[in-house]
């Protein structure tokens, strides 16, 4: 899809001509019955200065995984998942913001994929299914078509990595001012034509946009993993945007039975990993915890 092609009717033509299937009947799942991990992403340990230290706080909270940064050191972390028995699911890319793919020098977005190799040979060394990778972002700068032209440019030349290491590209919502509807996000996805590229969808994130229901049934089987975050709307009125994600989890504008609902009719049947604050206490990671699984049992 070159620049010029890339229009507002070309986008709603291929809004209109996408086919979502929807599975009525997949809600067959109980939520005594869903076969989900609770996993906790590195940013929102605040327990520990070391690695073996946050491995070990997370273990005790009793969740079954961390999603690790990239670029940590490789023999620690190993250390820690051995040591703990804990699962590492994801790696989350550390370089993605610095280093976008959208980025207009050429410079740039080699050492974007320089370090989006480096996460994918992470994921592979700690038997990780999947990274978290954000692919572009949006703004003065950087035009929404040459944000899509120049990802999709520089992901083509990795995806042969990634299929050879078996780990999934996942590609995150988040506010880049990129992929602002459901039917768009799912298409940029398909397009590679790569089971190896999927999407990680972020609740919380999406309250802005829209509800995370519609979200997940939309983008249905290129969900690869899931963020659990809280975001409340009344708190970004009045307080500001960003003060939407300072609300504890569950007692936010996240309808999480509706989001269970939506990902027992898409059979989600992989993990479910807290982005969110709260985690600075042995205490604090334990009430996280809870409250997944009361999400989860929603």
């Amino acid at each position: 899809m070159d620049r010029r092609n890339f229009t507002k009717a070309g986008i709603m033509a291929m809004a209109g001509a996408m086919t979502v299937p929807f599975h009525a009947s997949a809600t067959f799942m109980g939520a005594g019955q869903r076969p989900l991990k609770r996993s906790m992403m590195w940013g929102s340990i605040g327990v520990g200065k070391t690695i073996a230290e946050k491995f070990e706080a997370t273990r005790a909270a009793g969740f079954d995984g961390v999603e690790v940064y990239s670029h940590l050191d490789r023999n620690e972390v190993l250390r820690a998942r051995e040591a703990t028995g804990l699962a590492i699911p994801t790696v989350c890319g550390s370089k993605h913001g610095e280093f976008p793919l959208s980025h207009a020098d050429p410079e740039v977005r080699k050492k974007g994929l320089e370090a989006l190799q480096v996460t994918l040979e992470d994921a592979a060394a700690y038997g990780a299914e999947t990274i978290l990778f954000v692919p572009g972002r949006v703004n003065q700068e950087t035009a929404y078509d040459d944000c899509w032209n120049r990802s999709t440019e520089e992901l083509k030349k990795i995806i042969p990595l990634a299929e050879k290491l078996k780990v999934e590209i996942a590609i995150e919502n988040v506010w880049n001012n990129f992929l602002l509807s459901p039917l768009e996000a799912r298409h940029y996805v398909e397009q590679f034509g790569s089971p190896n590229v999927k999407f990680y969808f972020d609740c919380g994130n999406i309250l802005f946009l829209g509800w995370p229901e519609q979200w997940i049934r939309i983008l249905g089987p290129v969900i690869s993993k899931i963020h659990i975050k809280e975001y409340s709307t009344k708190k970004a009125d009045t307080e500001g945007k960003w003060a939407g994600f300072q609300v504890p989890l569950t007692e936010g504008n996240v309808n999480w039975t509706a989001v269970m609902a939506a990902l027992d009719q898409i059979g989600y049947k992989s993990w479910m990993t807290i982005e969110q604050p709260g985690g600075d206490t042995p205490e604090g990671l334990l009430d996280l915890r809870t409250r997944l699984d009361k999400i989860i049992q929603s």
